[in-house]
């Protein structure tokens, strides 16, 4: 965009941050006002923490790596659990703050792990968390979310077949995988917003948007903060789900270093990234607001700009506390229906699931390996098929429990080298040659 790189500390003319700034608010806006809107949280409050755990973890990475965090989507199926508001509503104070709770558990395993990892590196973690169990982890994710997604585009998230509801998500899924594989520059960047303004549109032909709610909305609010309540059963359901997202966020910080050309694994050091990134959750869940992540939509940004300045990043991040503040704009999103997000959705749960077996497929992982086939089958049953395990009133079930089994089968399966190819060919002439 300026013609040039745009170092790390480099700081710019105000009128040229600004804009700067917006692209990287365009980028996450569809993505993290989805998950509030999906799980029952208040929006106004998720760009709220969105704003915040992005400018602490700038402080704690002492201004040394440039990443916006926006909502996190593993945490979805687990909220929604526990929340259980329909799409486009908020769900009651008290079901939020026994989720908030489960959440801040979540952000101080990132703290815990960072910790470890500052004293022991890196290795005991990948023995851990090998890719064969976080790949088939995050393909639970992603397909353990599939139904809902479904539900909302022929339903409206109710359960009366519509077939206008169904058109609307068909459209703006379609307009999404245009923008994604068409367009270029800044517009590749932002499909799903591009996407839901495009469904809005055309939902808005139809005569399914009402814009009550924004007239009745005022200008200026406090957002409605909410405190969270600690109990063993939201922990258990959503704090495993942080060891999934840590390997998110190496891989985020991997790619953050290729684009930029700098190690930030050594500088500051990835216990300091991941502790911002587990601060920012905690603080998030204390108010209310989902857990956070790093944005790939906003290292793309960077990526086409070439603007690499934490200020930028920054300035997004003062933007939407802003915004928070503006009832008006939660109301807008508040008017999206539900079968537009749906359409969305679709494709965005099929990512989640696709970047899982991307992983698998990255990795190497060899299927004809017994080990690999039996972990990666159990996680998958586990996590889709709805298992709950329960052990002194504290219950144990989806993403959480396939985790847990994922890691538990990885220690004590024992590795083995299979035979293949001409080995394996050598071994059965031999063995016939025996019988003879």
């Amino acid at each position: 965009m300026l013609g040039k790189k745009v170092d790390v500390n480099e700081r710019l003319p105000l009128l040229q941050s600004i804009p700067l700034s917006l692209q990287h608010l365009f980028a996450m806006f569809g993505a993290t006002v989805l998950v509030p809107y999906l799980v029952g949280l208040d929006t106004s409050v998720t760009l709220f923490s969105s704003g915040v755990g992005t400018l602490l973890y700038i402080l704690i990475t002492k201004g040394k790596i440039p990443a916006y965090l926006g909502s996190s989507f593993a945490f979805i199926a687990g909220m929604t659990a526990i929340i259980g508001a329909a799409p486009g509503t908020v769900g009651s104070p008290d079901k939020i703050a026994l989720a908030m709770g489960g959440c801040a558990v979540a952000g101080l395993i990132y703290v815990l792990v960072a910790l470890l990892i500052a004293k022991f590196g890196t290795q005991w973690l990948d023995k851990l968390l090998p890719p064969v169990v976080v790949g088939s982890v995050v393909i639970v994710i992603g397909l353990a979310l599939a139904g809902t997604a479904v539900n909302m585009a022929m339903n409206g998230a109710g359960t009366t077949y519509n077939p206008q509801y169904l058109l609307i998500a068909l459209v703006s899924l379609g307009i999404a995988i245009i923008a994604a594989s068409f367009f270029r520059g800044f517009l590749g960047v932002i499909p799903i917003l591009i996407g839901i303004i495009g469904g809005y549109l055309f939902a808005l032909m139809l005569g399914q948007v009402s814009f009550e709610p924004i007239k009745n909305a005022s200008y200026f609010a406090v957002p409605r903060f909410i405190f969270p309540k600690f109990t063993w059963g939201a922990t258990i359901a959503l704090a495993p789900i942080a060891l999934v997202t840590i390997t998110e966020h190496i891989g985020h910080l991997i790619v953050t270093n290729k684009i930029i050309g700098r190690d930030f694994i050594k500088d500051p050091g990835l216990h300091r990234s991941l502790s911002g990134d587990g601060i920012a959750t905690a603080v998030a869940a204390l108010i209310g607001g989902p857990p956070n992540t790093t944005y790939g939509e906003n290292i793309g940004v960077m990526a086409i700009t070439r603007v690499f300045s934490v200020w930028v990043i920054g300035g997004a991040a003062v933007i939407a506390i802003i915004m928070s503040f503006i009832p008006k704009i939660g109301s807008l999103i508040g008017t999206i229906p539900v079968p537009v997000m749906g359409g969305i959705s679709i494709m965005l749960f099929g990512i989640i699931a696709s970047a899982g077996i991307r992983m698998l497929v990255e990795a190497g992982i060899d299927f004809s390996q017994k080990r690999n086939l039996i972990i990666a089958s159990v996680i998958l049953v586990i996590g889709i098929g709805g298992a709950k395990i329960t052990v002194g009133g504290v219950e144990f079930h989806g993403m959480a429990l396939a985790t847990i089994i994922g890691i538990i089968l990885n220690l004590v399966i024992p590795h083995t080298r299979e035979m293949e190819g001409e080995e394996a060919a050598e071994a059965a002439k031999n063995e016939a040659a025996a019988t003879q």
